[in-house]
């Protein structure tokens, strides 16, 4: 693993803040602001295809309340 370098946190009102990452062998990180040490990691294609079905709509239902 190399060095991370996170973007800004991407917040919502009185949520979370997390923040995504790359470093310069490939790899993605997603940790909460903060708490940048615990992180998970995938590759940056695994992040692309989610950042791409998560605009597509493929996550809405974890939008809906109960």
């Amino acid at each position: 693993m190399g060095k991370i370098l996170w973007e800004e946190p991407f917040c919502a009102e009185s949520s979370s803040c997390f923040r995504l990452g790359t470093d310069a062998e490939g790899n993605a990180y997603i940790a909460v602001a903060g708490r940048e040490d615990v992180y998970l990691t995938d590759s940056r294609e695994a992040l692309a295809t989610m950042i791409r079905d998560i605009k597509a709509g493929k996550a809405d239902h974890l939008l809906r309340r109960p």
